[in-house]
């Protein structure tokens, strides 16, 4: 699983051959392996070579930040297209049992996240402590890319969980309410000093439970 969650987070960024519905075929030309960014799995989108914050830096930063972005769009739904046949069917069997050991786990959160993402007026927003490239690669992977729209993916590996908190509720606003879903103490007290509900979820009675209130329309 690490590894080929290293060749799929790598992918994101070296993958330059694909370029069908680019949104700027320049991006594809991009030569990331000569940027000056470490690779991808040693936080690539944080540092490079050069004046951190200068122009050139960003728009370094800028190309890498659209083709993850582009990468993810294409394949949110369509895993088979990204990886190889040998792979794909290498890593669903890998799901599979995965699924199988933790009796279903990602299945029946998928169903509260796909009602979620079926609501016109309500959105799906991952906060996590994973690097953000690693992360969106995982929601690939697991095929949840269809229900977390890509700008929605906060990391909290540098700043931690408050403040992605801080910058979710300054993007969205005072008037939205929040429900923050998760089974850590920094998540509960992110929450808990943004006032917001605070769903605990350690266990599968309790992603049940939650898929029956959304189901209800209890949130």
């Amino acid at each position: 699983l690490s590894k080929l969650l290293f060749n799929e987070s790598t992918k994101l960024f070296q993958n330059s051959q694909m370029n069908g519905g680019l949104s700027c075929i320049v991006s594809s030309l991009y030569n990331f392996a000569a940027d000056g960014f470490p690779s991808a799995m040693g936080g690539g989108m944080c540092l490079a070579t050069g004046v951190r914050g200068g122009v050139d830096w960003m728009r370094k930063l800028a190309f890498r930040y659209r083709r993850v972005k582009e990468i993810y769009t294409m394949y949110g739904n369509n895993l088979a297209d990204l990886l190889s046949p040998g792979k794909t069917e290498l890593w669903l069997q890998l799901r599979a049992e995965i699924e199988t050991l933790t009796e279903s786990w990602l299945t029946i959160a998928l169903k509260s996240l796909s009602i979620v993402h079926s609501r016109g007026s309500s959105a799906n927003v991952l906060v996590t402590t994973t690097q953000l490239v690693p992360a969106i690669s995982k929601l690939l992977l697991y095929g949840l890319g269809e229900v977390f729209p890509i700008e929605n993916v906060y990391s909290a590996s540098k700043t931690g969980k408050e403040s992605c908190f801080e910058r979710i509720t300054s993007r969205f606003g005072q008037k939205v309410v929040y429900v923050v879903v998760g089974d850590g103490s920094e998540e509960e007290q992110a929450a808990k000093k943004h006032s917001m509900p605070f769903w605990r979820v350690s266990s599968h009675s309790d992603l049940l439970a939650l898929q029956h209130a959304l189901e209800m329309e209890y949130l």
